[in-house]
């Protein structure tokens, strides 16, 4: 769950462990069993100026590039169906997709060590976060 503080100029993370999905269930247990499973503390934020700084410097100008792929043994191959050039990336508009859900927070954190934490985009908030977005013919 992510909330605002306006007051303190934050993003504020919460772990809602009804979100993990069954597939994590052993995972989540020893969450529970090492830390429990209510509110994180300190509880993790961000800075709108940390935010501003890091998702407006990566996302301002990017592309999306979907694609198919094959598996042959252990080879994998990938057909590209479609490229977007996206351009004027609003982190306002990013902070307000986190908060309603369209974007989300991935601490990836299961396998025994920290991969980083990662941001998932809903594909119908894609247009909502860009001013600009031009498909590649």
């Amino acid at each position: 769950m992510v909330e605002i503080d306006k007051i303190n100029r934050k993003v504020l993370i919460s772990f809602d462990s009804s979100k993990v999905d069954s597939r994590h269930a052993d995972w989540l247990e020893s969450v529970k069993k090492r830390v429990g499973l209510g509110e994180l503390s300190p509880q993790p934020y961000w800075g709108f100026d940390d935010l501003n700084h890091k998702a407006g410097t990566k996302l301002l100008n990017t592309f999306y590039v979907q694609a198919e792929v094959m598996k042959d043994g252990q080879k994998e191959y990938f057909h590209y169906n479609r490229i977007l050039i996206l351009r004027g990336f609003s982190v306002d508009n990013f902070v307000k997709a986190l908060v309603e859900g369209s974007v989300l927070v991935d601490f990836d954190a299961r396998s025994g060590h920290n991969h980083g934490t990662k941001f998932r985009l809903r594909q119908s908030a894609r247009p909502t976060l860009y001013s600009d977005i031009q498909e590649v013919v």
